[in-house]
């Protein structure tokens, strides 16, 4: 539950930061920011794919990942609820005036849809790894910054719910790691690591590569080496 907290705590921190202390913050500024922590999220996930002990299987896992989120557009599933969730959530805070409700329906869809969010909590649950969730703190961290000092305290409450679905899926993680042996969590965290990669490479072609990668759309891959691995035990079980 570490990662989850600290994911929440830097919201909260963070959008109080640009709340009361700053009031709006040079556009150059938050692009280099952005920059930097790509980069950042691109070395921990390629040091924690290095990991992987078995690359056929990790090539393999995000061929067959790809073509299966894809085919389901786990990419489109996830806009689709976005724009669900804000249009009940501008509802909800009908009555409320000024940006209240924009900064929490913003920022809350933004913190929860991200596939480092589902990809980070996963690790948290599994291995006890927060280095993902710790790097998204940081990121969550400066946007609730910006959005904090343009659209108010609304952006402090999205940590409620950031913290609520993150701490769901580390907590189902947890459930069903007695489940799984040492080897299929190691290359299960190699691909997760390797899609936490592809999100920093995102952040990094911003605003310059309209064709970025659709990195919800990989997120079965993170499956196949259970699947695989399961299968070859079963095979050799006598």
């Amino acid at each position: 539950m570490l990662g989850p907290l600290v994911n929440a705590a830097a919201i909260v921190v963070c959008a109080l930061a640009g709340c009361f202390l700053i009031r709006g913050i040079p556009e150059r500024f938050e692009e280099i920011i952005k920059k930097a922590i790509g980069l950042s999220i691109m070395y921990v996930g390629i040091k924690g794919a290095l990991d992987n002990q078995r690359v056929l299987l990790l090539i393999m896992s995000m061929v067959i990942g790809a073509i299966i989120g894809e085919l389901i557009n786990i990419d489109g599933l996830m806009n689709r609820f976005g724009n669900w969730t804000e249009r009940k959530l501008k509802r909800y805070f009908a009555m409320s005036r000024g940006t209240f409700a924009k900064g929490f329906v913003s920022a809350s869809i933004l913190f929860c849809t991200g596939s480092m969010a589902i990809v980070g909590s996963m690790q948290s649950g599994l291995q006890g790894n927060h280095e993902t969730l710790f790097a998204k703190s940081v990121l969550d961290g400066s946007i609730s910054l910006v959005f904090g000092a343009s659209m108010g305290i609304g952006v402090v409450f999205s940590a409620i719910p950031v913290l609520v679905y993150q701490a769901g899926i580390a907590l189902a993680s947890m459930a069903i790691k007695d489940f799984l042996t040492a080897d299929i969590i190691r290359e299960m965290s190699a691909v997760g690591n390797l899609l936490v990669a592809a999100i920093g490479f995102n952040f990094l072609a911003a605003g310059e590569n309209p064709k970025e990668i659709r990195v919800a759309n990989l997120i079965p891959a993170i499956f196949i080496p259970w699947a695989y691995l399961g299968l070859e035990t079963i095979l050799k079980t006598p």
